[in-house]
Order: structure tokens, then C-alpha cells, then sequence
């Protein structure tokens, strides 16, 4: 449920963008950013999938970088 709301907010905010950008006054303009308002509310999952994939592995890269300079340590 917010997902869908997420992405219809996500998609009016663009195709309110899209027509301010282009000064729309005509109707293939509106069409145009309807259009792309609506690729962007079927995208954003996956943008920001892809920016929390990458969050999570670095977290897990820092974490084992932490655990091998414990082990090092150790060592000494």
C-alpha cells in the first residue's frame, strides 16, 4: 500500500516537473510528461533498490575490513 502511494507521488512530482520544465500548453506536452511521470512511478522501486543494495554492501565490506584489523591486531 505505500509503495503504490510512494510511486503515485513520485510520478505526479515528475510529470509536474516535466511540465513546468517544458512550459506545456499543449496536449502532446501533457501526454509526454503524464507519460514519463508514469515510468517514473514504475522505477522508483528499483533506483532505490539499487542505492540501498549498494548502502548495505559497503556496511558488510567495512565490517569485514574491521574484523581483519582486529585479527591483525591480535596478532602483533
Amino acid at each position: 500500500m505505500l509503495q503504490h502511494i510512494i510511486g503515485s507521488a513520485v510520478g505526479a512530482a515528475v510529470a509536474w516537473l516535466v511540465l513546468v520544465l517544458t512550459n506545456a500548453n499543449s496536449s502532446p506536452q501533457y501526454v509526454t510528461a503524464v507519460a514519463i511521470g508514469a515510468i517514473a512511478s514504475m522505477l522508483w522501486p528499483i533506483v532505490i533498490g539499487f542505492f540501498l543494495a549498494r548502502r548495505v554492501k559497503q556496511r558488510r565490506q567495512d565490517q569485514i575490513q574491521q574484523e581483519v584489523d582486529k585479527q591483525i591486531n591480535a596478532q602483533k
